[in-house]
């Protein structure tokens, strides 16, 4: 489960950020996952839950933003919508294009205490 890596990740970053900024822990985080990001949302969950104990994430809230996978063909120029990013181009057929999002996996904002 690559998630438990990406939530010690995170723990890292906030830690890295109230130490820096001379705060004492986390109040609340944003996330931001893309569809096509790999991430199993409910593992994410899961290894978050067990992972912030007695850190700087304890108590703080957690968003959690979800971005739809984008795409635009390389043929005929269309965007269009993916979930996977072997979607083909629903106007003309075409495997090739351009990924426009959806593959995010950022922390987006920290609020510190």
């Amino acid at each position: 489960m690559h998630e438990l890596s990406v939530v010690e990740s995170i723990i890292d970053i906030a830690a890295e950020m109230v130490q820096t900024h001379h705060a004492t822990s986390v109040d609340s985080i944003e996330l931001e996952v893309g569809e096509l990001a790999g991430i199993d949302v409910s593992a994410l969950e899961f290894a978050w839950d067990v992972s912030i104990q007695d850190t700087v994430l304890e108590h703080a809230e957690r968003k959690i933003d979800h971005k739809n996978g984008r795409a635009r063909c390389l043929v005929c120029n269309q965007e269009f919508d993916i979930v996977q990013y072997f979607d083909k181009c629903p106007n003309c057929g075409s495997f090739k294009k351009d990924i426009l999002g959806g593959n995010e996996l950022k922390v987006k904002r920290i609020t510190l205490t």
